[in-house]
């Protein structure tokens, strides 16, 4: 059967060049030149669109233990980004057009791949397909993976939250409960109450805060700097989701009468109403990430770090993944891949890169490896490889393929992985034994490579 590549982005040039490796052709389909998307400019196979950076090289970091699974399974993309990095500390940043140039030159010149430049209209029946057109794919497109997948499941931009650690949260500040189910009733006991608010019931965790602190949280907030938007993006955002900041804009109380409304609390420390309330909602099966509610925001990574601390409960917050705005096609992967990209009910289908909810350069590319392997597997009549969870590489496929009603696009991070039976308060022993597991497992997994 013929295999085919739709798009020529890290996914989908790693998932060629895996399956070239294993001496099976291949057609790896890409519009540009014929038409751009329009985050795009280069002619380029791999181009990078954003920053040149590929996040930490250290393994104590989620996104510098994936690099090292992924150099450890043979990436072809890593070990180019790693021929062409410059200088960026303890990071592995790359001169962007090497890259693309390097990359387009090795897939061109493979003897196993034939690069067709033309925009694919509808998806082929016959053959073995690969769809990994990122998250702009083209219009035409998009209607033929709605119609694949089912009309409810491909979503059109990324109104995400942040995210945070359980751990991380001050519970000394924070209470458990939900809405109207936490006011003191009039003839309970104070400490009776005050007990069953932090017994670790209800479906939120709840920020308190009184009016001086609210002030300084929101005049921190409508003053931030934001991420310059495309102009194809903005029409499509505004409309279906209001940025936390912009919403703010609107007048000192405007949050206060929405997702910080105080109605149906009281502060345990104080048995009062408080002035606002934050709350935050499990976001993992674990129980040990939690998402801040309401809080999709277009703020820069650091501003949102340190607008977002100002939050009573939050002040050592470990923000697992910052919140986004911005155009972004994915399907629904809980409901349709399984933890290999493959489509559960269409065989001959697989997905690859940002359209699955893989979120972040490096974290697009192990989808590739991961589906140009098994797709080379499947024809070799060899057993599948499915990475284990304990690996980054394998929680990302485990993420992606796993029922979750509030499914959003997610990059690397700790808190997707297994977490450890014995407790280390130290956040980096704790990571680099996270690490040290997932280095060990990938043993296991030599074979099917």
């Amino acid at each position: 059967m013929e295999v085919i590549i739709i798009g020529g982005g890290l996914a989908g040039s790693e998932a060629a060049l895996q399956i070239a490796k294993r001496k099976i052709k291949v057609k790896l389909y890409e519009m540009k030149p014929e038409k751009y998307s329009g985050a795009h400019s280069s002619e380029n196979l791999a181009e990078i669109v954003c920053s040149n950076s590929f996040k930490s090289n250290l393994i104590t970091n989620a996104c510098g233990l994936l690099k090292e699974e992924l150099r450890i399974l043979g990436s072809e993309l890593i070990k180019i980004a790693d021929s062409v990095s410059v200088p960026a500390g303890q990071a592995l940043a790359v001169d962007r057009e090497k890259f693309s140039e390097v990359v387009t030159k090795l897939i061109e010149e493979n003897e196993y791949i034939e690069v067709v430049r033309q925009e694919v209209v509808t998806i082929p029946e016959n053959a073995t397909v690969v769809i990994a057109t990122g998250p702009l794919t083209s219009e035409k497109l998009s209607k033929e993976i709605s119609k694949l997948t089912g009309s409810d499941k491909l979503f059109f931009y990324d109104a995400a939250a942040p995210i945070v650690e359980k751990d991380s949260i001050n519970m000394n500040i924070a209470f458990y409960g939900d809405r109207y189910e936490q006011e003191k009733k009039k003839d309970e006991d104070i400490e009776v109450w005050r007990e069953r608010v932090n017994s670790q019931t209800g479906s939120y965790i709840n920020l308190p805060m009184n009016e001086e602190e609210y002030e300084k949280f929101y005049n921190e907030l409508i003053n931030a700097e934001i991420v310059t938007l495309h102009d194809f993006e903005k029409k499509e955002i505004f409309e279906g989701c209001m940025p936390i900041e912009i919403m703010a804009k609107r007048g000192i109380d405007t949050l206060r009468f929405g997702p910080l409304k105080p109605v149906g609390f009281d502060d345990p420390r104080t048995g009062k109403r408080p002035y606002a309330v934050v709350q935050l909602r499990q976001d993992n099966q674990e129980g040990n990430l939690y998402n801040i509610v309401g809080f999709q925001t277009n703020l820069k990574y650091g501003e949102q770090k340190r607008v977002f601390s100002l939050i009573p409960g939050l002040e050592k917050a470990n923000f697992q993944k910052y919140g986004v705005m911005h155009r972004n096609t994915y399907i629904n992967s809980p409901e349709v891949l399984d933890n290999t990209y493959n489509m559960k009910k269409i065989k001959n289908v697989y997905f690859a890169g940002q359209i699955t909810g893989v979120e972040g350069y490096v974290e697009s590319i192990s989808s590739g490896l991961l589906v140009g392997i098994n797709v080379a597997n499947d024809i070799l009549k060899k057993e599948r490889l499915i990475m284990p969870k304990e690996t980054v590489i394998g929680a990302l496929a485990n993420y992606i393929s796993t029922p979750n009603i509030n499914f959003q696009p997610m990059n690397a991070n700790f808190g997707i992985l297994p977490q450890l039976e014995d407790k280390i308060k130290d956040k980096k022993d704790r990571y680099n034994k996270l690490a040290q597991i997932s280095l060990n497992m990938l043993k296991k997994v030599e074979r099917f490579t």
